[in-house]
């Protein structure tokens, strides 16, 4: 019995141990140490190479040091931690660099802005207007100019972003025969010059019909150019939602419609907002429709349905054509809070795009 109990016991495969992966995103003072050796380095050759050719250049003293920093780190990482974590290091590198030369002309423009900007920055450039100001007098704000841009962003957004998501509801869940034909509309659209939508809105409304210029009009050309953008990012956002959720929603008895009103829209609810968001972040900023729709004024209109009206892209551009100091310095605080406004969009945008349930765990 003991004998048939060790041939059991030997003749019992060995379990292999689990293989561990390869780490290559730990960070640790060695690895700073190696980046700032392979700058010196790079930037030791780098004097060498341009005091031997007697060359000046500052762009190509930089290209030429950049190139020899990764040679040398690529070299350097790979002597100590492998392939593998010297190919990762490289690239994360070079994606670093990316990123940062996108970001500092981003940084570059609000800190000008901000600097320009700050000079009329008070309490009463959100209450006054300059319906009774001069030129060279002071005081006078955008007041007129905010209420008609938060009138007309929100006018477009109430008509555009139900069209938009029933548009990528009908896209995506429903996929109709005319699926084809409103995809390519919607691409189409997509691209559609601004102006284009201004000139449209100012044919056929202010011209064509005798409307004349309101924030009404403006609105409408704002829609024009809502629609596909929302529209795409919100069938981007019910794609994400797993088909598995639908399959059994579906194999529950529920009908399509209220699948897609219970499951669907619940589940892709946050990024929905977030689409919605942006899609008013790029809208607020446009000012050749509202040069053809809105005209502007200098007057506070609380009624976006008649007469002419303001928005801050048309405060800015009138007053930043103008020869007086003073009135430049007003355009660039109005700049300044058209930034804050998208700025406050965009992060709103963020926080209501998270996922909760991941937060929560």
């Amino acid at each position: 019995m003991i004998e048939m109990d060790d041939r059991v016991r030997v003749a019992a495969p060995a379990v292999a141990s689990p293989e561990v992966p390869t780490p290559t995103r730990v960070f640790q003072l060695v690895d700073g140490l190696e980046i700032v050796g392979s700058a010196v380095s790079a930037a030791a050759l780098t004097w060498l190479i341009f005091s031997a050719v007697a060359w000046n250049g500052a762009f190509g003293a930089v290209l030429i040091w950049y190139c020899a920093f990764l040679l040398i780190y690529r070299s350097v990482a790979r002597s100590i931690h492998g392939s593998l974590v010297a190919t990762d290091r490289l690239m994360t590198v070079v994606l670093a660099t990316g990123a940062s030369l996108a970001f500092i002309p981003l940084v570059m423009i609000v800190v000008f802005v901000v600097t320009k900007g700050l000079k009329y920055l008070n309490f009463a450039f959100f209450t006054e207007t300059l319906e009774s100001v001069g030129p060279q007098d002071k005081g006078g704000g955008a007041f007129h100019s905010i209420v008609g841009t938060l009138e007309q962003v929100g006018l477009a957004a109430a008509v555009a972003i139900p069209l938009a998501i029933m548009t990528a509801i009908y896209l995506n869940e429903i996929k109709g025969r005319m699926t084809r034909g409103v995809r390519f509309v919607i691409d189409s659209m997509s691209g559609l010059p601004s102006i284009v939508a201004g000139l449209f809105v100012y044919s056929f409304w202010v011209v064509g019909l005798g409307k004349g210029f309101s924030g009404w009009a403006g609105s409408m050309a704002l829609i024009v150019l809502f629609i596909p953008t929302v529209t795409r990012a919100s069938e981007e956002m019910l794609r994400i939602v797993p088909d598995s959720l639908r399959e059994a929603s579906l194999a529950l008895g529920a009908p399509q419609w209220k699948t897609v009103l219970r499951v669907v829209l619940p589940n892709a609810k946050s990024g929905l907002i977030s689409a919605a968001l942006l899609g008013m972040a790029r809208a607020i900023g446009e000012t050749a429709p509202m040069v053809l729709a809105v005209l502007g004024s200098s007057a506070l209109n609380w009624n976006p349905f008649e007469s002419n009206q303001d928005d801050l892209p048309l405060f800015i551009l009138k007053l930043i054509r103008s020869p007086n100091d003073a009135q430049i310095a007003r355009a660039w605080t109005g700049a300044l809070v058209l930034i804050f406004l998208v700025l406050f969009l965009f992060t709103l945008a963020r926080i209501l795009g998270r996922d909760r349930r991941k937060a929560t765990r």
